[in-house]
């Protein structure tokens, strides 16, 4: 089993969602239809980083430091040319 953690970024006030699952696809499908509660009104959404891990507490644990101050911005430099793209 794989446990995956994922950044999205919301075109329409461009900041970032983080989140965890072991369902990928799933999960970004209930975002793009608005079953998610905390960005509903954040749509659209776009993917822009996510990591894999074989180990719960890893993904767990690395999510937590993606939500935090210093790990968002880390995430932010990691992808600046990503973030820059116009679409």
């Amino acid at each position: 089993m794989f446990y995956y953690v994922y950044t999205l970024l919301s075109v329409r006030d461009k900041k970032f969602y983080t989140g965890f699952t072991i369902n990928l696809h799933d999960r970004l499908s209930r975002h793009t239809r608005g079953e998610v509660k905390a960005t509903t009104y954040r749509r659209p959404l776009r993917l822009i980083h996510c990591e894999c891990f074989v180990n719960e507490e890893d993904a767990k644990a690395r999510e937590v430091f993606l939500k935090s101050g210093f790990g968002r911005n880390n995430l932010r430099k990691s992808l600046q040319r990503t973030l820059n793209l116009k679409k």
